[in-house]
């Protein structure tokens, strides 16, 4: 009986301690994360996009594009389906990264982005943040303005 009683107790337990990571928050913009930083986020979140939850890792990404480009890809209904277009998702679930520092200012930071997709084939991206310079919660965060096109860069096969 006391058996059965410390079982039901591990189930429950873990059962609600999987419902607090499921509502996970993601992680909001602020000035004390600098651009290579908000780059790595960006594509651990894609990298395991669905953890802990559906589509988490795109709403990540979102946080950190800057508002113009928000406007340009958003609503985030629509950011979600670009991501998942031909173009970008390569991105998704991806098996690894290399981000390499092209450019950095005071006010702007370039990289390239080396994907290895989940298909074993490699693609490279530019990728640019840009320090929100205007008043407001998001003044001196690093925001992505600009993610290139992929361009295939052949199997690792």
């Amino acid at each position: 009986m006391l058996k059965q009683l410390l079982t039901i107790f591990k189930i429950v337990l873990v059962y609600f301690f999987s419902l607090s990571i499921s509502h996970a928050d993601l992680i909001k913009p602020n000035n004390t994360i600098n651009p290579h930083q908000v780059v790595k986020m960006q594509l651990k979140s894609l990298k395991y996009n669905d953890n802990p939850f559906k589509d988490n890792g795109i709403k990540q990404v979102w946080e950190f594009a800057h508002p113009n480009n928000q406007k340009n890809t958003g609503p985030l209904k629509n950011f979600i389906k670009m991501i998942k277009g031909k173009s970008y998702r390569v991105l998704l679930n991806h098996l690894d990264h290399k981000i390499i520092q092209l450019r950095l200012t005071n006010s702007m930071a370039s990289y390239e982005v080396i994907i290895l997709d989940k298909k074993k084939s490699y693609f490279k991206f530019n990728w640019q943040v840009e320090r929100y310079s205007k008043d407001g919660p998001l003044k001196n965060c690093w925001l992505t303005v600009m993610v290139s096109s992929p361009v295939s860069l052949g199997s690792s096969i």
